[in-house]
């Protein structure tokens, strides 16, 4: 059983150097977006700041659903200790 628990340890951590280690080069901009970041560059645009604001947003929010999502999971799921080992020790004897 250990040597199972070990072999998947050591296979997940092999997937996650490999792809970690490969990278490539990605250029999926759309031409809008690259337009815009090249031309908020010339002549003291600021639009490239609000570009980088938006990314910003879009990125935070993910986070901070997950952020919600597990305070709600350790409020919910949480032990308090001996009101827990109470009902648990009722029902042993019942």
């Amino acid at each position: 059983m250990i040597r199972k628990h070990s072999f998947r340890l050591l296979f997940v951590l092999f997937l996650t150097f490999s792809g970690v280690s490969y990278s490539t080069t990605a250029s999926a901009q759309c031409a809008m977006c690259s337009l815009n970041a090249e031309n908020s560059t010339q002549d003291g645009n600021t639009q490239g700041k609000g570009l980088n604001d938006g990314i910003l947003f879009l990125l935070a929010m993910p986070f901070l659903i997950a952020a919600g999502v597990g305070l709600l999971w350790y409020k919910k799921f949480r032990h308090t200790g001996s009101s827990n080992s109470f009902t648990v020790a009722k029902g042993v004897e019942e």
